[in-house]
């Protein structure tokens, strides 16, 4: 009775339980269960382009972005980082940066490595062979030789990744699974599994373990179900990597940001996930609001005001929708703050009793000002946004934009 009156409470229980795991560094980034859920990013300039690349990233990191990748698809482009990173160094500050590394990429890797805080692999294309379109199947002795090939074109990668004690990403896409995976498991979440744990297995025979891992998918029901069954499987054999989240190819837009959401959230409150990325068809740093927007949603993060304003109904008595973007407008620069814009009295205050401030419609033309359940002030509506200014700097809690 008393283990079912627990795991009842945990159901309901409004704080997130996050899934336990190691601390890895990505310069000087931690990222685990025992810090804030990390925002990420990738630009999408040419990393030959060192101009526009170090711009792009400085960008991003303006823009809230903490760890930032682009792509390296040759040993040039490589070279190219090192620069990147030095004019970062020399005319901003250092950014945490992330190398994405792709087909038979071990050369690019190791020289890349030298000015990147991580690695991210992709398991499907890191060695890489060209499909067989006549294949029916592989032999126990093809599937021992590929496994055999991948320890020993892996191992360089991972010894030098320890030795300058920098982060690995082992990061799965759905869509590009190695054929021999696709034979074994089929185009699924658990192919995309047991490519994944193929390489933290061998990361473990050469004791190595800041690994962070991910089980990206375009679609949300296959990418979380590969994020469960990668957490259950990594904890049922002692592997306790931090996740990065993410819905690959979201596309843009409300429907990119809604599908990035229903992935990316749905996770998060299930425990899961210590680092995202919302993957967007528009420019990278219009995707760091919505990753800051998602943690705070649920209670993660709070990196700005908490809006909280009612539907409106015919008790409302004024434009609530004018109303709410005038004060969104006056206090967004804020910080740490909740705000209700609430339509009249019959709910309001009770509604808004968890906000630190509330503007709340009294009586026709006059606004009433809460702070948390107490009634302040009331004022002419006419006045209301500078009245709640005025008492946000009353309580010293104003900051000029």
């Amino acid at each position: 009775m008393k283990d079912t009156l627990i795991k009842t409470s945990r159901r309901y229980d409004t704080k997130i339980h996050r899934r336990p795991t190691r601390t890895v560094m990505v310069g000087d980034i931690p990222i685990g269960s025992e810090h804030p859920v990390r925002v990420q990013s990738m630009i999408n300039e040419d990393t030959l382009d060192i101009q526009e690349s170090t711009s792009a990233i400085r960008r991003l990191h303006e823009a809230g972005c903490e760890i930032v990748r682009l792509t390296v698809p040759s040993v040039g482009h490589a070279k190219a980082v090192g620069e990147i990173r030095k004019r970062l160094e020399d005319t901003y500050k250092p950014v945490p940066l992330v190398a994405d590394i792709h087909h038979n990429g071990l050369k690019i890797a190791l020289e890349v490595a030298n000015y990147v805080d991580k690695i991210r692999i992709n398991p499907g294309l890191f060695v890489f062979e060209k499909p067989d379109p006549n294949r029916v199947d592989f032999s126990h002795e093809e599937t021992e030789q590929i496994g055999k090939k991948i320890t020993q074109t892996f191992e360089p990668l991972v010894s030098l990744l320890k030795e300058q004690d920098k982060a690995l990403r082992i990061g799965v896409n759905h869509g590009s699974l190695a054929e021999r995976m696709l034979f074994a498991y089929g185009d699924t979440p658990l192919g995309m599994v047991e490519s994944a744990m193929e390489f933290i297995r061998i990361c473990d025979e050469l004791d190595f373990h800041n690994i962070v891992v991910s089980m990206k998918a375009s679609r949300a029901p296959v990418m979380l179900a590969a994020y469960r069954l990668i957490a259950d499987t990594m904890d049922k054999e002692g592997f306790n990597y931090p996740l990065h989240l993410g819905v690959t190819e979201a596309g843009d837009g409300d429907y990119g940001r809604i599908k990035s959401t229903a992935g990316i959230a749905t996770l998060l409150a299930e425990g899961l996930g210590d680092t995202i990325r919302v993957s967007l068809t528009e420019a990278p740093e219009k995707e760091i609001p919505v990753c800051y927007s998602i943690l705070q949603a649920i209670g993660l993060r709070k990196t700005m005001v908490e809006y909280i304003s009612c539907p409106s109904c015919g008790r409302t008595l004024f434009n609530l929708e004018e109303v709410v973007h005038k004060v969104r407008n006056a206090t967004i620069h804020l910080t740490g703050l909740d705000i209700a814009v609430m339509g009249c009295i019959v709910n309001g205050p009770g509604e808004m009793a968890d906000a630190d401030y509330g503007y709340v419609g009294k009586g026709p033309g006059v606004i009433a000002l809460y702070r948390g359940r107490e009634e302040i002030r009331k004022v002419p509506e006419e006045d209301g946004v500078n009245a709640l200014i005025q008492l946000i700097k009353d309580d010293g809690r104003w900051i000029d934009p």
